[in-house]
């Protein structure tokens, strides 16, 4: 898809309860994490410390809220297109996801409502362990 591109959103009418959406993987190397804990402000040092979250008594530095958010976030914005808004996301962190860990984002259609709303479970799970349950709510374009 080329620079400024319309990405479709399906539409509410063709979209199935229990439909898969496209995720993606993420390698947790310690770069990646220290360039999210600048974008996001979050400087609390567990997340860019080893030493320092070793001493708190974690394994190593882990993602923020901020990072878990956004890749949730990619979830439900790449499969819902440029039509499609976001009326909710909630999530419970359940269990950090440390540097050197590959991380999985997924999703699926939970329920379909009335006048294009579409409710959306969504996760991320480390090494086929789901680390952060959440849902999503969404507004589709309806057919014509």
């Amino acid at each position: 898809m080329s620079l400024g591109a319309r990405r479709p959103s399906p539409a509410w009418d063709d979209v199935r309860e229990g439909e898969e959406l496209k995720g993606f993987s993420l390698e947790l190397t310690p770069t990646r994490m220290v360039a999210a804990v600048s974008g996001t402000q979050d400087f609390y040092p567990i997340h860019h410390d080893r030493e320092f979250a070793q001493q708190a008594g974690h394994k190593d530095i882990f993602i923020n809220t901020a990072f878990i958010r956004g890749c949730l976030c990619r979830v439900v914005t790449d499969w819902m297109g440029d039509d499609g808004f976001v009326t909710s996301l909630g999530f419970q962190m359940r269990r950090p996801n440390f540097a050197g860990e590959t991380i999985s984002a997924h999703g699926r259609v939970k329920k379909k409502g009335p006048d294009g709303r579409v409710d959306l479970e969504l996760w991320l799970e480390n090494a086929g362990e789901v680390t952060v349950p959440g849902t999503a709510t969404v507004i589709l374009p309806v057919g014509s």
